[in-house]
């Protein structure tokens, strides 16, 4: 790579290089899918609110979520869309990241797990207009991510046909979902234990509808709000039933289990777990939509920082000089490793959300495991980025207002819904070690025979560091052991690693194959010295691996320092550029006081 390569930011008009970058990164979709929602949520409606309560701002969010229902024609069509269903999650947590949850529940869990399931001839009137708000109840005081020993049971009576819905004691009780009276009446999709004639037939999910038009409980339901937390302003509460009555229609049944007005059950599945597990299947999708929400505040709140550092002056290192803080390789340095992320990480998720939509039979479980890790590994990188932005932006960072802070403290929420992130990627490490993982082969062209620069070169190096963890791990996964718990102990490390290392290879692979796919150009340009960034940097951390087993040289290794901070200096002049292919809309930077001051 060489200073001819890149084309300084003088010499080209930067509009429609960050347009060409932005028809990269939404997929050919701005103006079509995104752009409804990016109009939406820069509409006025959605303006943030100086000075209200925390209880004042959940009832906002769930105003919000009613103009929402405006725009969305038919959430049962919604939820089979993972492109559209996911492109509203990539714009709504910007402006309002409680809005974001409470509409990730209502129509990913709640609507979707009843579109995923037989219909039973409901009347989902009151829903689909938002008179009644759904919700999802799934875990529990006791049982998080081994949900699938929950023990909210729902009793058949033959006699009445109707189930009987129990919360057996305290720690039974369904942990975090909302449903206080905020937002007014409201239903939900509940994961309970089908028991018949005293038979438990595994965790199936029952609609129940949860409180009035007033948001007052139900005879037999109890919520207790839950204490505030630091992430999104949502009602959570802890939930509890007591001899609830539900209709036969009330199961929500398919292929994986299905229970007549008489009581006779039948399942294509003879495991409880697999059937647990196609219940709640709507879970997977909700990654992606957690992917999607902490890479549309990621995206927007780098904007903000690239805004604010071409911006805001500061000491130029002679006397009386003034300069823009991006000028400085300490500011800019962070703000561009985070670029190269933020690009690999959406175009990774553009990648997973076709793959998922297509997938299906045996190809589901290895979708569902690449699914699983990209939620883990993006929302982890949102959380790293948005801290940088943050900290790039000093005391301005804070201000609510500024879209940084309180979308930075989403990203918690994010990083344990729908799965725990530790215990995912330990879960698909596991896996991969058993054979859920095709492993690239060693490039035969020897180190000496190749350059840093070289894009290839860099994908074999990441190739080579998840071929290290996977040795590191099955090496340790075959030492003898005093106990299973002892040997997983030992190898758990590596199998985590094994994971990090295969989503960073398909993250960067993202990468270079857009900057293959455009037209030849300063965006190609660009992209190839993004994939550089991000490569070299995982190279770099991965190094002493790397020269130890003969995939790179000593002078190579000597070399990443200043090969690195050549790609610096050719992406800086282009920093807004970049930025500007995220497409934020200029309605919404405008309401930030650090940038419209």
């Amino acid at each position: 790579m060489t200073d001819s390569q890149i084309p300084d930011s003088a010499s080209v008009s930067a509009a429609p290089v960050s347009a060409a970058l932005a028809d990269v990164l939404f997929a050919g979709q701005l103006g079509t899918i995104h752009d409804r929602w990016r109009r939406l949520f820069s509409s006025a409606s959605f303006r943030f609110q100086e000075g209200l309560t925390y209880r004042e701002r959940i009832e906002l969010s769930y105003d919000r979520l009613r103009i929402v229902n405006e725009a969305v024609k038919a959430p049962q069509a919604l939820v089979t869309d993972p492109v559209e269903l996911t492109a509203i999650h990539e714009w709504a947590g910007v402006v309002d990241p409680g809005m974001a949850t409470i509409v990730s529940i209502h129509y990913n869990l709640f609507f979707g797990s009843l579109a995923d399931h037989e219909a039973a001839a409901r009347d989902l009137g009151e829903y689909v207009r938002a008179d009644r708000i759904g919700t999802f109840l799934c875990t529990e005081v006791a049982h998080g991510n081994d949900a699938v020993h929950m023990e909210t049971t729902a009793a058949y009576d033959r006699a009445a046909r109707e189930f009987v819905l129990n919360t057996p004691h305290p720690a039974a009780a369904k942990f975090m979902p909302n449903t206080s009276p905020a937002g007014g009446a409201k239903g939900a999709v509940v994961a309970a234990r089908l028991i018949v004639d005293g038979t438990d037939q595994g965790v199936f999910l029952f609609l129940v509808p949860l409180s009035d038009s007033d948001g007052r409980p139900l005879p037999g339901i109890e919520v207790r709000p839950l204490p505030q937390t630091t992430s999104s302003p949502v009602d959570h509460c802890a939930t509890m039933f007591h001899d609830v009555r539900l209709p036969h229609s009330a199961l929500l049944q398919g292929d994986h289990g299905r229970l007549t007005p008489e009581g006779e059950f039948t399942s294509a599945l003879g495991s409880s777990r697999r059937r647990f597990l196609e219940s709640i299947g709507r879970v997977t999708m909700g990654k992606l939509c957690m992917t999607a929400h902490s890479l549309g505040v990621m995206r927007h709140a780098l904007d903000v920082a690239m805004c604010y550092a071409h911006t805001r002056l500061t000491s130029g290192m002679t006397n009386g000089q003034r300069v823009p803080l991006i000028a400085h390789r300490g500011h800019h340095a962070p703000l561009l490793d985070a670029v190269a992320t933020t690009y690999a990480a959406t175009l990774l998720q553009r990648s997973v959300v076709r793959q998922w939509d297509r997938a299906g039979g045996e190809e589901r479980e290895a979708y569902e495991r690449l699914t699983a890790i990209t939620k883990a590994w993006i929302t982890w990188r949102s959380r790293a980025v948005m801290t940088e932005c943050r900290e790039r932006c000093g005391a301005q960072g804070l201000i609510q207002a500024n879209g940084i802070a309180l979308q930075l403290a989403s990203i918690e929420g994010t990083i344990t819904a729908e799965g725990d992130n530790t215990v995912i990627m330990q879960k698909a490490g596991g896996e991969m070690l058993l054979g859920g993982v095709d492993l690239k082969p060693e490039s035969e062209i020897a180190a000496e025979d190749r350059e840093l620069t070289d894009p290839q070169f860099l994908q074999d190096l990441l190739a080579d560091i998840e071929r290290i963890s996977h040795g590191r791990a099955k090496a340790r996964l075959r030492q003898r052991a005093t106990s299973p718990l002892a040997r997983w102990n030992a190898t758990v490390t590596p199998a985590v690693a094994l994971a990090d290392a295969h989503v960073h290879r398909l993250a960067a692979e993202s990468l270079l194959t857009a900057a293959a796919q455009v037209p030849s150009g300063l965006p190609a340009d660009l992209l190839r010295a993004l994939h550089a960034l991000f490569a070299l940097r995982r190279v770099a951390a991965h190094s002493g691996d790397l020269l130890a087993r003969g995939r790179m040289t000593a002078d190579q290794v000597e070399d990443l320092p200043d090969v690195v901070d050549a790609v610096f200096g050719l992406l800086e002049p282009h920093a807004l550029t970049l930025t500007g292919g995220f497409a934020i809309p200029e309605e919404i930077l405008e309401t930030h006081p650090m940038l419209s001051a």
